[in-house]
């Protein structure tokens, strides 16, 4: 093989690492936003702006990590080093076995891992061509990823019920619930500060070279945004907080910026829920009448565009979800109304983990390939640096796939399984990502919906009852994570063999 021959598999690469890319968008995004969408911290147009960014910042600046380990740390590449070839044929057809089952899950509504869907469709192909014993079967590599898929559930679930519990118990159960909280939100958005800065600058950006700093650098960085946050949060927040709930003046979210120069703002209106029906009824009849006089063309452009925005994801019908949502103890409005904030942050947060982490599962098997097409060798360290414009493509295309196509996974993933509220989502949120975030440090690929599913199953058993949980959703969770090990590695393992062993014709002279 020479360099830049056999470029049609690198073209059909290039499209199913897109595809890929997508499902992942629009299946595992869900675990980082669903929360915030359930709780109605965020409306799910709001939770598709935030996640436009901090998935493709996730994935551009801290997405090469877990790649390596993606592309490099399953199968044993030294077998292709005769034939590079044919590993290029195998990373191909692994991403078509790992983008159709996670895009028929997805059209289903199933919460599957795509790690597990492209780290079994990896290993079908390295089956199909050498034997079992190519797959990487010791703690290095495949035993490595599969004991963080029962590790990282309990982590997040043991993390995000300590997150809860004390908030449970130090803020919310406490007669005065308002004010504790309000000396408690400066120190979680610390907190989530902190973290969140600590794993940037420490892992760092290959673009950056943050990771290169002295350790002092790295702490007095850390250290110094996070006291920015918390002096902001203090000055800033409170002060917007205590205005806005306790007094009820008029104040809009860019009002925070300025609100110790802001003088006394009217009362807001408090509308009745009659009043709130009767102006709702009225918009729509004038949205009716405009959209009767608008460019038919140009609504029906706006509305295959904003379609997948626009889909309701909070409200679950159904008395046996009803039941399941009554277990859970509410607690004061205005109390939760402030870990809204929190969770917006710790949302974000999460997004920019799974970005971070996810993104991996697309494009290490694309750089893969373009390094095969691009030099006609084998790296068989599997350490050869993701391009950036791989990583920068495989993050656009997570946006797209949760843009166009997130709402089907959120239905599932949100109030389905248990009841949320803000502070319940923040503990998610913050446990689940901080688990993410850990992993993708150390270039151990686990899986978000693991990670947020035992999140979520240890925030609702916080409630201290089983019947506030939907058991039956958790156990099909259990099983579509089950089923896409050996799906995966079938349908590509399966096309491999097809390609690699079919009948050649041999012309003769």
């Amino acid at each position: 093989m020479l360099p830049h021959d056999f470029t049609w598999i690198f073209v059909v690469c290039i499209v199913f690492a897109f595809l890929d890319a997508y499902g992942i968008g629009a299946n595992d995004v869900a675990n980082s936003f669903s929360t915030s969408v359930s709780s109605k911290s965020l409306t799910l147009g709001q939770a598709c702006t935030i996640a436009i960014f901090t998935e493709f910042l996730g994935a551009f600046l801290m997405g090469s990590g877990t790649a390596e380990t993606i592309k490099g740390k399953i199968i044993s590449i030294k077998n292709f080093q005769g034939q590079p070839e044919l590993l290029m044929l195998a990373m191909t057809c692994a991403l078509i076995g790992s983008s159709t089952w996670v895009l028929f899950a997805t059209r289903n509504g199933w919460p599957v891992s795509t790690t597990h869907s492209i780290v079994g469709a990896i290993m079908g192909v390295g089956i199909a061509a050498f034997g079992t014993n190519s797959v990487d079967w010791s703690y290095n590599g495949v035993a490595k990823i599969i004991t963080s898929w029962f590790i990282s559930p309990i982590c997040a679930g043991l993390v995000a019920s300590i997150i809860y519990l004390i908030t449970k118990y130090g803020v919310l159960k406490h007669p005065n619930s308002f004010e504790r909280g309000l000396i408690a939100i400066p120190i979680y958005f610390g907190f989530t500060a902190f973290i969140n800065a600590f794993y940037i600058i420490y892992k760092g950006s290959p673009g950056l070279n943050l990771a290169s700093a002295s350790p002092a650098v790295i702490w007095g960085s850390t250290l110094g945004i996070t006291a920015v946050v918390v002096l902001f949060c203090w000055f800033f927040i409170r002060p917007w907080l205590v205005r806005k709930l306790q007094k009820h003046e008029d104040l809009e979210w860019y009002h925070i910026f300025v609100i110790p120069f802001l003088s006394p703002r009217p009362m807001k209106q408090v509308f009745s829920e009659e009043d709130g029906k009767q102006e709702k009824s009225e918009k729509h009849e004038i949205s009716e009448e405009e959209h009767e006089k608008s460019d038919g063309i140009f609504e029906r452009i706006k509305a295959i565009v904003l379609h997948g925005v626009r889909k309701d994801v909070v409200n679950c019908e159904g008395e046996r979800l009803q039941k399941i949502h009554d277990a859970a103890v509410r607690y004061d409005d205005n109390t939760e109304y402030m870990y809204s904030f929190l969770q917006v942050i710790t949302a974000s947060m999460a997004s920019f983990a799974h970005g971070s982490n996810d993104v991996a599962n697309a494009v290490g098997p694309l750089s893969t390939v373009y390094h095969v097409w691009s030099t006609a060798t084998v790296d068989v360290s599997g350490k050869t640096a993701v391009p950036l414009w791989v990583l920068a493509m495989g993050g656009v295309a997570i946006d797209i796939g949760l843009v166009t196509y997130g709402y089907n996974i959120m239905r599932t993933l949100g109030n389905k399984i248990t009841y949320h509220s803000p502070t319940r989502g923040f503990s998610m949120e913050l446990g689940s990502s901080l688990t993410v975030l850990t992993a993708s440090k150390i270039g151990l690929p686990v899986s978000t919906t693991h990670c947020i599913t035992g999140a979520t199953a240890a925030v609702g058993l916080c409630n201290g009852t089983a019947s506030s949980l939907n058991w039956r959703l958790i156990a099909w969770c259990f099983l579509s994570w089950i089923l896409t090990l050996p799906c995966a590695g079938l349908v590509s393992g399966i096309l491999f063999s097809f390609a690699a062993y079919a009948p050649k014709l041999i012309l003769s002279q």
